[in-house]
């Protein structure tokens, strides 16, 4: 079964759903909304007046979706005049499909409709031929959400059922059990057990307030993140949260996403301001304070830091959706001859990153298309595009290509990463610009003399750290390598005792003199409980002390089960060699121990 097949059946399964709907409900009571395949699946948008669904609905509606393959009723199709459409909506009492037969008036369109069995619904079709050829047991609702008609938080929240639909009951069966896994995995449920982040209402959503623990894993990362950028000449720059609102528009952000800026309102001076949404317009200013040569470039810029973005409220969720995201953001002006080997060393930084955490990469080369959508001289699109293409190549990174997916200033690197059950995500991104310099009127003196204008290349490794860190607490299910996880070693005292006090105490200034972040479990719980606790926190090395520790100074390490490499060795240290031993893995970043 070809992708097309697939996902004829999904489209078709949609239609099937809300015939259910209609049939469960009543008719009359049921107010259409869209019905769109999605990926794996499908979903359908329903008004249901004061009906609430729930999800232990899900079951009679699926019962009635399978009476309904079982009838085999054709799918058959009518075109229909636009008013003919109009006049058949408002018999039928469908007031959201007549706004979207509005939005078609004088586009001269196709109206088409599709039936099955005794339900219509306005179509532009894609479906199996009848509803038998539909595969009863690889399909399944999933969940019930709300969602604003048409995206619009002014709008009715409307009651979205949710389906996911497969080639066979095998398929199914796989995608649930992947589903179950995230479950257990999904980062705001770890988040919470963690002791990872909290969000407040006195805070506001999408605005997440991260704890002791979790800064200090999204540090670690941002550290890495560093280090491999100053690797190749990247200097750290600041500018402030908040900037003019002349600057955005300049930049044409304003034009193009000032309804998602924050607006801040100065008392003492007339001057409009927002909070920052992005860092480029700002690293623009920093390259255009001084005289430029060609012998100077390529200038790198690299800075860490939190914008702001008016997300819609509907839309946030945990860390995946925030709207203070804090961005591990890079910014190289450079020659156009130079490109080729930035982005080389971009690809090996990003290439190293997401190894060190374990998750495969693949590339999507987004150019541009005939359209005229885009600015900038069509011959340096085509020049960039090759230079992308070589580079990535070289690197050995597997890579598609996907015409007409560039952004509008510029030729991009989109990096997807598998996580560990199998998802993909777009996280890093390399884009080369050729707007930004043209709007800003960024210059160097090239070498015959003449006045050129340098690229602009965006680069971000983790991307969102916030929407990252939603990924990897979910790729790694919490369990985090040794060198960014947020407690490293737990002690777990077994009893007041001056010697076992004393070794300790030894341990806990060991940990301080060489940097490893350990805690001291002497609460009044009993030992099992302590390790339970320990394994909950997913802590990667524990010890107990007792009077044997303190007699004989060695120190027997429990390990994580997902670190052990060698179940033979007795891993027992001495505290100095155990604190060295910890140091040198965070340090080298190993992500299985080498105790």
């Amino acid at each position: 079964m070809n992708e097309e097949q697939l996902s004829n059946i999904r489209h078709s399964l949609a239609h099937v759903l809300a015939a259910a709907v209609r049939r469960v409900y009543g008719a009359d009571k049921v107010k259409l909304g869209v019905g769109p395949v999605i990926v794996d699946g499908f979903y359908y948008d329903f008004d249901l007046g004061d009906t609430k669904i729930s999800e232990d609905d899900l079951p009679k509606i699926e019962k009635e979706m399978r009476k309904i393959i079982t009838e085999k009723q054709d799918f058959t199709g009518e075109e229909k005049s636009l008013d003919e459409a109009v006049q058949w909506e408002k018999a039928a009492g469908q007031p959201y499909k007549l706004e979207l037969l509005e939005d078609l008036k004088g586009e001269g369109a196709k109206i088409t409709f599709y039936t099955n069995g005794d339900f219509t619904d306005l179509c532009r079709g894609g479906h199996v031929a009848n509803t038998g050829d539909i595969p009863a047991d690889a399909f399944k609702l999933t969940k019930v959400a709300g969602a604003y008609w048409r995206g619009d938080e002014k709008n009715t929240m409307m009651q979205r059922i949710y389906g996911v639909a497969f080639v066979d009951k095998d398929e199914l069966m796989s995608y649930l059990q992947r589903l179950t896994e995230a479950k257990k995995r999904d980062h705001r449920k770890l988040g919470r057990e963690l002791d990872l982040f909290v969000t407040s209402d006195l805070v506001g959503a999408g605005l997440p307030l991260f704890t002791p623990r979790g800064t200090v894993l999204r540090e670690e990362l941002a550290r890495y993140s560093n280090e491999l950028r100053q690797r190749y000449g990247f200097e750290k720059v600041w500018t402030p949260h908040i900037a003019k609102t002349a600057l955005y528009e300049k930049s044409g952000h304003w034009a193009k996403f000032g309804d998602e800026l924050f607006l801040v309102k100065s008392q003492e001076t007339s001057d409009q301001f927002v909070l920052k949404p992005m860092n480029c317009p700002h690293h623009t200013r920093i390259y255009a304070s001084a005289a430029r040569s060609y012998r100077d470039l390529p200038i790198r810029y690299l800075e860490t830091t939190t914008d702001y973005r008016d997300e819609k409220t509907g839309e946030l969720g945990g860390l995946a959706r925030v709207r203070s995201l804090t961005q591990d953001d890079s910014h190289v002006f450079c020659r156009s001859d130079q490109v080729g080997v930035e982005i080389e060393n971009l690809l090996t930084a990003v290439d190293e990153l997401y190894a060190t955490i374990d998750m495969k990469l693949r590339v999507r080369l987004s150019y541009r298309d005939d359209s005229d959508a885009y600015l900038g001289d069509p011959r340096l699109w085509e020049s960039a595009q090759k230079q992308l293409k070589q580079a990535v190549a070289a690197a050995g990174l597997d890579y598609f290509e996907a015409t007409g997916e560039a952004a509008f200033y510029g030729p991009k690197i989109d990096f997807m990463a598998t996580d560990a059950i199998g998802r993909e995500h777009q996280l890093a991104t390399a884009q080369l610009d050729f707007v930004m310099p043209e709007r800003f009127e960024l210059e160097y003196s090239a070498e015959g003399g003449a006045i050129e204008r340098p690229v602009m290349i965006h680069c971000a490794l983790l991307g969102s750290i916030e929407r990252f860190l939603s990924v990897y607490i979910e790729h790694t299910a919490g369990k985090f390598p040794i060198w960014c996880a947020p407690e490293q070693l737990r002690i777990i005292k077994v009893k007041d005792d001056k010697a076992v006090d004393e070794l300790c105490t030894k341990i806990l200034d060991l940990s301080r003199e060489f940097d490893v972040r350990m805690t001291l479990d002497d609460s009044n719980n009993s030992v099992s409980k302590k390790i339970r606790n320990a394994e909950t926190h997913k802590v990667p090395y524990s010890v107990v002390v007792g009077e044997k520790e303190a007699a004989s100074g060695q120190l027997p390490l429990r390990i994580r089960a997902d670190l052990v490499t060698n179940e033979s060795a007795e891993h027992v240290y001495t505290p100095e060699q155990l604190m060295k031993s910890i140091a040198n893995e965070t340090r080298s970043r190993v992500s299985k121990s080498s105790l």
